[in-house]
């Protein structure tokens, strides 16, 4: 089985409010999640949030290269070598898709306000379609709600 790739075209919420219900969602599912990105700035960040983004929830994770990697529900990653045997991949920032096997879906985020990143989902959501990918893009509707537009 081929895993599916689902772009999620942020245009009325951030990263940080879109990210955190995602991944809550995968862990539902019983998935373990890979989260990567190049900019070793926005790991940390996104570190920080998963810990303090609810009140009365945090998000169980840790990052590559810390001890007991492997053991991690959420997993941030640089490099994308699936340590924790994650179900679900999540590419940030534009970061590198690599290979896809052994997951079941990844989710490319990227921010519809940026030019670049919109440009750049564009160039990959083409390459990924002639390659013959299992592909979906979801967009937000004017309540907010996630729909699937693709």
């Amino acid at each position: 089985m081929s895993c599916e790739i689902w772009f999620y075209h942020l245009e009325r919420s951030s990263l940080d409010q879109v990210l955190p219900g995602l991944l809550e969602k995968t862990r539902e599912r019983g998935w373990k999640a890979l989260v990567r990105a190049d900019d070793v700035a926005l790991l940390a960040h996104v570190d920080d949030h998963l810990w303090t983004w609810r009140d009365d929830s945090f998000l169980a994770h840790g990052r590559e290269g810390q001890p007991h990697a492997e053991r991690q529900p959420v997993l941030l990653s640089e490099s994308g070598q699936n340590r924790n045997g994650a179900q679900a991949l999540f590419i940030l920032d534009g970061a590198d898709l690599g290979p896809t096997e052994g997951f079941e879906r990844c989710f490319i985020i990227f921010d519809g306000r940026d030019e670049t990143a919109l440009n750049g989902a564009r160039a990959r959501w083409k390459a990924l379609k002639e390659a013959g990918s299992d592909l979906a893009y979801w967009r937000q509707d004017g309540d907010g709600r996630w729909e699937r537009a693709a």
